[in-house]
């Protein structure tokens, strides 16, 4: 009798926290299926980033959903005219939160996961380093589980979807580590949320000093390109 791994997906954004949780996916032995959004970002560097990434890590299968959050505007991620702050994290919930973003991810991966036949999907949301973001909280991806179970037929008929964040409690610094030993190659990753078009980072951003801090606390040299 032939034996078919289970097949899980993973959401890709090209950044350190989603290869991570690949790698993380395919050490559990799943066969894995990654799925990135274009959903209007300005730094769709990343994009490329999870391509590479997908393919490093040996993704069965990628795609990439589009899914036009930026008409909304209403994140530095999405609106041009917002600026992406540079003067480090600041209190209550940061204006590069994209509204309703995770929501809105997780509900495609869950579409393609009952296509697929998938009870599993992978996420890199992480609640310790800093977040500000709603739509990173247990909480949130322990409701949106619940949900999945009501509104699909996959868990209707009682089979039931799962909703991984292996990263939800782990410091940049522990996920850095795991990732260094999976065998992630994080200099193919963009998490800088005004990368160029080559994939250079500002430096600056929230995101590119949590991931100097988690290369420096991990005791890992930083790979990061920086223009």
């Amino acid at each position: 009798m032939n034996h078919h791994p289970k097949r899980a997906v993973i959401l890709l954004s090209g950044g350190l926290d989603s290869a991570t949780c690949l790698a993380i996916a395919r050490d559990m032995g799943f066969e894995t299926y990654a799925l990135s959004v274009a959903y209007g970002q300005r730094h769709a560097a990343e994009l490329d980033a999870a391509r590479r990434v997908a393919a490093a890590l040996g993704a069965r299968e990628h795609r990439v959903a589009s899914v036009e959050l930026g008409q909304f505007g209403g994140s530095a991620l999405t609106d041009e005219n917002i600026p992406v702050p540079v003067e480090g994290a600041s209190a209550g919930i940061p204006v590069t939160y994209v509204p309703a973003r995770n929501t809105v991810m997780l509900s495609i991966a869950l579409a393609w996961a009952e296509v697929l036949g998938a009870n599993d999907i992978f996420v890199g949301v992480n609640a310790v380093d800093y977040s500000g973001y709603p739509d990173c909280r247990p909480e949130f991806i322990a409701a949106f589980e619940t949900m999945a179970n009501l509104a699909t037929k996959t868990g209707v008929e009682g089979s039931h979807l799962t909703i991984h964040a292996p990263l939800i409690a782990l410091s940049k610094a522990d996920i850095i580590r795991r990732g260094n030993a999976l065998g992630v190659d994080y200099s193919q990753t963009v998490s800088c949320y005004q990368a160029d078009d080559h994939g250079r980072a500002c430096g600056a951003c929230d995101a590119c000093r949590l991931r100097r801090a988690g290369f420096d606390a991990a005791g890992v040299p930083d790979p990061t390109p920086y223009a």
